[in-house]
């Protein structure tokens, strides 16, 4: 049996355990990424939920925003939830004074576009290349406003883009983490192990 790519997780703050969880069990090996070295021989990179302003801050403090940048321009594969599809995006609507993305995603966020936290809400969702519908949880999630023409729309809800795909680039609005169905996480490990 051959080993399954390894795949770092960004541990600075978020969902970092429930996605190592979900990766290892498709296959995958994983890292927690906390510094810069830690990006060396990675095959994809998740980029958990959380609080993206926080998550921006951290990035910044532990000098992982450039290197971040590099290797994602480099080709490295990474899949981003929630707070993740924020920092992929290369244009960010309603973000706090001085919040910045990774950037790499040809997309604008809206963040929080579903509402405050009382509004964060459940439902099925059809995804493109899946043969039944995803259960996905929304956490004052954001949505795609526009795309570029190289982004694949993979899912839709509200009649936003919920889920794309840019070459080696996934995000999602919602947390496939949280319910045990790993198929969106088994997409990206083929996308990673590609």
């Amino acid at each position: 049996m051959t080993a399954g790519p390894l795949v770092g997780v960004l541990a600075v703050q978020g969902d970092v355990r429930e996605h190592v969880r979900a990766l290892e069990a498709c296959g995958a090996t994983t890292r927690l990424v906390r510094r810069p070295a830690e990006l060396d021989d990675l095959d994809g990179l998740v980029l958990p939920g959380g609080e993206s302003t926080t998550m921006d801050r951290l990035l910044r403090a532990f000098d992982l925003r450039d290197p971040l940048r590099e290797a994602l321009a480099g080709g490295l594969a990474a899949y981003g939830s929630c707070a993740g599809m924020i920092l992929l995006a290369d244009r960010l609507l309603d973000g706090v004074v001085g919040q910045q993305t990774i950037g790499g995603l040809d997309v604008t966020v809206r963040r929080n576009a579903f509402g405050r936290q009382v509004d964060s809400f459940e439902g099925d969702l059809d995804v493109v290349g899946l043969d039944s519908p995803v259960h996905a949880v929304f956490i004052r999630a954001p949505w795609v406003e526009q795309h570029g023409p190289a982004v694949e729309v993979l899912a839709r809800a509200h009649d936003h883009p919920v889920m794309v795909r840019q070459g080696r680039l996934l995000a999602s609005a919602f947390h496939p983490e949280l319910v045990g169905d790993h198929r969106i996480h088994r997409l990206f490990v083929d996308l990673a192990r590609s």
